[in-house]
């Protein structure tokens, strides 16, 4: 008998364009598993918190005795925005605290000044150092350091004392100061209460003794 030979075996071989479908497939299907920006964004509930009314947060504003475009928020490793210490600064401006669990305080100012209040020119009392630093200017004391800007007819100023907060953290909390947008307003202005639709206000700014009158000053940059 005659033997006929056995017909090759061919493996399959796995082209780049069959490899590439196969990581294209895969990478579909792993898509699923992350959520969806909408998802990410909702709360407890599954669905995305309403947008907060606008005429609302301007009366919030104005119970403060302030306006929504004075309110400036910014954010630093470590740091969170004290509640209490939101409140009015002068006549319209604005003033909060973020602080750390080691007792870290950063102190945001937002007033109307004169030009000379974001530079070295009207320097009050002595400064170990005042200088330009990008598009702010940084002025510093012995126990205290700024960074203050000019935007849009005011004077944006980020303080602390150095044993607080060193001058690396306090540069990164004045570069990402920023006006608060409609959400952050939502969460930084106190809410509407009391019978006249407005709650009582607490001046942040008040000293507790002598004759009441507003404590305006910023640290180092004042």
């Amino acid at each position: 008998m005659t033997s006929h030979p056995r017909p090759p075996r061919f493996r399959p071989v796995r082209t780049a364009t069959a490899l590439a479908l196969t990581l294209l497939l895969a990478a579909s299907a792993g898509c699923g598993t992350e959520p969806a920006p909408d998802a990410r964004a909702a709360g407890p509930s599954g669905s995305a918190a309403p947008a907060p009314d606008r005429a609302e947060l301007e009366a919030r504003a104005a119970a403060l005795q302030t306006v929504a475009e004075h309110v400036w928020v910014t954010e630093a490793p470590g740091f969170a925005l004290a509640r209490q210490s939101v409140g009015v600064l002068g006549d319209d401006g604005f003033g909060s605290a973020y602080t750390a669990p080691d007792g870290g305080r950063i102190q945001l100012s937002v007033e109307r000044r004169p030009h000379a209040a974001a530079d070295c020119t009207d320097a009050a009392g002595p400064a170990t150092t005042c200088e330009r630093d990008g598009e702010q200017w940084y002025r510093a004391s012995e126990s205290g350091h700024a960074y203050a800007r000019e935007q849009d007819g005011l004077v944006v100023t980020l303080s602390g004392t150095r044993q607080e907060v060193n001058r690396e953290t306090l540069r990164a909390a004045a570069l990402a100061a920023h006006r608060a947008d409609d959400r952050e307003l939502d969460e930084v202005l106190p809410p509407l209460g009391g019978s006249s639709g407005q709650q009582p206000v607490e001046r942040g700014d008040l000293p507790p003794v002598g004759d009441g009158a507003p404590n305006n000053d910023v640290g180092a940059s004042g």
